[in-house]
């Protein structure tokens, strides 16, 4: 990265954010950024569907809108926490979908940020001249594949305190950030509340229009249990009318921990969904005559302490990121963060010390859900970065067990 900078400043004449917008034939950028709708795990439009169908819909959406031949795709990262069978799976619907045998994929796992580590691999492998064009997806059927927590630890882990911490429920670490850093119930359902209306204000307007790709999947009728396709367009876990009060009278989901004030409103829902994201170098977008969104500029990753995995994100790792390109936290026009717990939401804004309407501003993981990995970031921060005609977006996720991860990216101009 270093000797990124150094060319870049060399060639620009200047630093900070005028040495990101050179553009080399080299770049690393991205030529399609789309996704699903996202659906109330259980409950909303994806809950008959299962994870394999998700990822086959996802790979049919994508070699529709991509604009290539699918055997271009010199490889394909699938990032993907919960389905212990995402290996087989992820190929097997890769060729189902219409890609050739000759097409190589495998699957990612870093939690929260598994999304973003597909992209960061494909763009590595770019980078590194050992592919031109790669496809990362993001796929969680939270339906199918519940989170049930950290399994059972051997007593040679357990017996370390910060190991142990590794296998608490994440309500357990909202609630140590809430009352290590001063968090107030009050300050937390304001932030949900926020992250509401902006998602109802977005949803309105047709922000996410262009960034959704219908999903045809299969529902199962309750009276008889047949399945049919259904055509799912829109988001579906929105709450319309959600106000600071109404989140005010919902009741602890975790009061034995803390200051008991993490609820079912200030929390990010469980939610189904996928994203799809084509990466390759300018060079070859060129040649194809692509639409060049932006470019993958650099992804930073930092460890934490467990008990307080929230903190990661964006307080920890966004600096790094922004250290890495030699920019700052006022030259980012768009931050999109995880919105695990309102917590972390609230505490990394203040630490960063960030304006609050640069941050998820069409609402985040509280209103959308929470698919785990989440991959939305991307495809929802560049779509608002071209509209707003902005320049610099930074996605970040905190990640359970104790991590942060932050990409940035670069629209172009």
């Amino acid at each position: 990265m270093d000797r990124i900078k150094q060319i870049a400043s060399h060639l620009t004449g200047s630093g900070g954010v005028s040495a990101l917008q050179y553009q080399s034939p080299d770049d690393v950028v991205i030529t399609m950024a789309i996704r699903s709708p996202l659906c109330k795990a259980r409950k909303g439009g994806f809950k008959d569907a299962r994870t394999d169908e998700l990822m086959l819909e996802m790979f049919k959406r994508t070699i529709e809108m991509s604009k290539i031949d699918p055997s271009l795709v010199n490889d394909i990262c699938v990032g993907n926490v919960l389905s212990s069978a995402a290996a087989y799976e992820a190929r097997a619907a890769a060729l189902a979908a219409g890609f050739p045998i000759t097409t190589p994929v495998q699957v990612i796992n870093r939690f929260c940020s598994s999304g973003l580590m597909a992209v960061t691999s494909i763009a590595n492998s770019i980078r590194a001249g050992q592919i031109e064009i790669g496809l990362a997806v993001g796929v969680e059927s939270m339906s199918f594949n519940p989170d049930n927590g950290g399994p059972e630890q051997s007593e040679l882990l357990s017996c370390n305190a910060q190991s142990a911490d590794c296998a608490k429920p994440m309500g357990w670490t909202s609630e140590n950030v809430a009352e290590d850093f001063g968090v107030s119930r009050d300050e937390q359902d304001a932030f949900a509340a926020l992250s509401f209306q902006r998602a109802e204000h977005a949803q309105k307007s047709g922000f996410f229009d262009k960034e959704i790709v219908p999903f045809e999947v299969f529902q199962k009728d309750p009276r008889t249990g047949e399945r049919s396709p259904t055509l799912v367009t829109k988001d579906d876990g929105i709450r319309y009318g959600t106000t600071k009060e109404s989140l005010s009278k919902i009741r602890s989901a975790f009061p034995q921990w803390g200051m008991g004030a993490t609820t079912g409103g200030n929390a990010s829902q469980i939610t189904d969904g996928a994203a799809s994201i084509l990466l390759m170098t300018r060079r070859k977008a060129q040649e194809l005559g692509l639409e060049i969104l932006a470019k993958h500029v650099t992804t930073a990753v930092v460890g934490v302490p467990p008990r307080i995995m929230g903190v990661g994100q964006p307080s920890i790792c966004d600096p790094a990121a922004l250290e890495n390109c030699d920019i700052t936290k006022e030259d980012v026009d768009l931050y999109e963060i995880n919105e695990a717990f309102a917590s972390q939401y609230a505490y990394s804004v203040k630490t960063l010390g960030i304006p609050v309407d640069k941050v998820n501003v069409n609402g985040g993981a509280i209103a959308f859900g929470h698919p785990l990995d989440e991959y939305l970031l991307i495809a929802t921060g560049l779509n608002e970065l071209k509209r707003r005609q902005g320049k610099v977006l930074v996605t970040s996720m905190c990640i359970g067990t104790g991590m942060g991860a932050a990409g940035v990216f670069v629209r172009d101009q």
